[in-house]
């Protein structure tokens, strides 16, 4: 089996970080791009290079669903470390097993500690539980790779715990430009729900109270979906089993073919199977789905389980993503919920890396509405808006710095120049990124034209000094190009070439440093 590109440069990255010492790394692609098939490639190369391979996963779905893509993409066999069946004594070089039975300390201290070579978490947002670090911390030696559906790197910071980088994120906004998943609209529903007495356990919002403060609602909802839904393959997420069953019999009165499924439902199989025949158009559930289970043509998601948990989201919303013929896109419903916390997750959560553009673009979707919008337009509108409010920002604390005749440019001044999304949103997620900068940092940043006092951490310099080298190779403006043509009032100087600059600046000079008549700063371009 081929990998796309972006799966080859995922896989070279993570054997990357491995070889340069770093044994705990992470591997962030959205549902739908292949994580399973990433992995497997990077258990086979391990294979051939003489190791043993864990697959660790939370459910046995995964399991079984992990050992299938790897015969799928490599041939090779998978050992199964579960219940009653164990790994030990097998020829076969990788082994799929569970959480719960391997963790146990009994069957954990009939392994050798160097037994495994490499030790590969799915779904890694999970593995930073008691019973994942017993596993980890008994295979000490092991090289491990964490893969996960995370959308974002501020969302990783509790990751940043259990991992020490992230070797390679493909993100959603490029995978649905390349044509590897599907375009999002999202729908903001104007009902408002009130979740303000909603508790909070374990970081979540409760199950048992959000299902209270829906219950009233449930009816509203069903009349919105008929409006919206009708036609389409449907996943409706919701908190409890017995909120799942009402809302299927309330859709089932409106003229829905509704079915709902649960842990414990003995023909679940079947009904499942009937969706994706069709038969029925809305799938029903309290939080089954959100892994594990695949079903290309669905195109509209219910999320009726808010959350504050960007992973649990992703996943949700992830039921929706993959492409199927006929589909043209994922249609994703979004509630008016009213709650006194700001973590709650939204649309702008799937996209956005900058929680100032997350906030601006679910404010703008909920002021328009009822009617539907693409979620990345929607998230450039965003963007737009914000930047603007930065420059204006920006405006007056260079109207204040010039007193001062600062040699080098303030990081934002930098940062708002090259039009960096990127850097402006950027949040430390492992431990080392979250120190101080170091004084190396500090001075080759001073060296560049970058004044070092105003940044904060050592992830966000590295992350400067990076972008500095690139902006070097591909020949873009200098920081102190930036800092003398914008203190004569051009703007976004940091996406001129260098040589454009340099010719503008030679031309101020040659004119006693007085910008030449017939120059507009505010309306050149860098032509």
């Amino acid at each position: 089996m081929e990998l796309r590109e972006y799966q080859e440069e995922a896989m070279g990255r993570i054997f990357s970080e491995w070889e340069r010492g770093i044994k705990k790394t992470l591997l962030v692609l959205p549902t739908g791009c292949g994580k399973t098939i990433v992995f497997a490639k990077v258990a086979e190369e391990c294979v051939r290079r003489g190791g043993r391979i864990l697959i660790l996963a939370h459910r046995g779905e995964l399991l079984k669903q992990a050992a299938d893509k790897i015969n799928k993409a490599t041939g090779l066999m998978c050992a199964t470390e579960k219940a009653e069946e164990s790994c030990l004594g097998s020829w076969f070089r990788i082994a799929v097993g569970s959480v719960q039975s391997l963790s146990r300390e009994k069957r954990l201290a009939q392994f050798p500690a160097d037994y495994f070579d490499a030790i590969i978490i799915d779904e890694a947002h999970h593995s930073i539980s008691d019973s994942y670090q017993r596993i980890l911390c008994h295979f000490g030696e092991a090289k491990v790779l964490g893969v996960t559906a995370t959308p974002d790197r501020g969302d990783m910071r509790s990751l940043g715990q259990a991992f020490d980088s992230l070797a390679y994120e493909y993100t959603l906004p490029k995978a649905i430009k390349a044509g590897y998943l599907s375009p999002i609209k999202a729908l903001t529903i104007p009902l408002k729900m009130d979740l303000s007495g909603v508790g909070v356990q374990a970081g979540d919002f409760k199950s048992g109270d959000i299902a209270s403060a829906l219950d009233p609602y449930l009816r509203q909802i069903a009349d919105e979906m008929a409006k919206h839904c009708m036609g389409r393959r449907t996943v409706v997420f919701l908190p409890l089993v017995k909120t799942s069953r009402k809302f299927r019999d309330i859709l089932n009165g409106k003229g829905f073919a509704a079915a709902e499924v649960n842990g414990e439902s003995q023909d679940r199989a079947e009904t499942l199977a009937a969706f994706e025949k069709g038969i029925y158009n809305v799938l029903c559930n309290s939080m089954l789905l959100t892994e594990g289970w695949d079903c290309p043509a669905v195109d509209c998601v219910v999320v009726l389980r808010p959350t504050k948990v960007r992973s649990l989201y992703s996943q949700m919303v992830g039921r929706g993503t993959r492409l199927a013929e006929g589909k043209t896109e994922l249609l994703l419903l979004d509630f008016l919920w009213h709650t006194e916390r700001h973590e709650l997750c939204h649309p702008a959560d799937l996209i956005c890396t900058d929680r100032e553009v997350a906030g601006r673009m679910t404010r703008n979707l909920e002021a328009a509405a009822g009617r539907p919008a693409d979620i990345e337009e929607a998230e450039k509108e965003a963007l737009e808006d914000v930047v603007a409010q930065r420059e204006e920002a920006l405006a007056k604390q260079l109207a204040e710095m010039k007193g001062r005749k600062r040699k080098l440019v303030d990081p934002l001044q930098f940062e708002m120049s090259i039009q960096a999304e990127d850097l402006a949103g950027y949040a430390p997620a492992f431990g080392w990124e979250m120190a101080p900068p170091s004084e190396k940092q500090k001075q080759a940043l001073e060296k560049l034209g970058i004044l070092p006092d105003e940044i904060e951490n050592a992830g966000k310099a590295a992350k400067i000094l990076e972008r500095l080298d690139k902006r070097r190779t591909e020949g873009f403006t200098t920081p102190k190009q930036i800092r003398f043509l914008e203190g004569k009032g051009f703007r976004h100087v940091g996406t001129w070439q260098f040589e454009t600059a340099k010719k503008l600046i030679d031309r101020i000079a040659a004119n006693g440093w007085r910008v030449p008549a017939g120059i507009k700063p505010e309306e050149y371009a860098g032509d």
